[in-house]
């Protein structure tokens, strides 16, 4: 699974550099997601901006590293293609993430709730 995983104060974003996250790679995003984010901390933005299709297998694998960062770090998505983002609306998944137009614009939505929070 082609992942990138970019570390910045108190986040990281992970680019999905795939078309698909489907039952083909739900184990693959789930191992490689879990290989680039151990060691490091703070919340993780998944950049989705790159896929084009989910499917349920896909889905159970989001959720899954969601809770593979326990509850004392948040997932948030952003940039979703709208295919994903009407699954995302369908499996009422929208109430669940946060979910951000673009990774920046959630990195900045972070740093400016982190800078409140000071």
């Amino acid at each position: 699974m082609n992942m990138d995983f970019e570390s910045r104060p108190m986040i990281g974003i992970m680019k999905v550099r795939e078309n698909r996250i489907d039952s083909r790679v739900a184990i693959a995003f789930k191992d490689r997601f879990r290989d680039l984010v151990s060691g490091s901390g703070g919340d993780v933005i998944l950049d989705l901006s790159r896929v084009d299709f989910i499917d349920s297998s896909g889905l159970g694998a989001i959720i899954a590293v969601r809770k593979l960062l326990g509850s004392e770090r948040q997932l948030e998505l952003a940039g979703l293609q709208p295919a994903v983002n009407k699954v995302m609306t369908l499996t009422r998944m929208h109430t669940v993430f946060a979910i951000h137009t673009d990774a920046e614009a959630a990195a900045a939505a972070r740093g400016a709730a982190i800078q409140a929070t000071s």
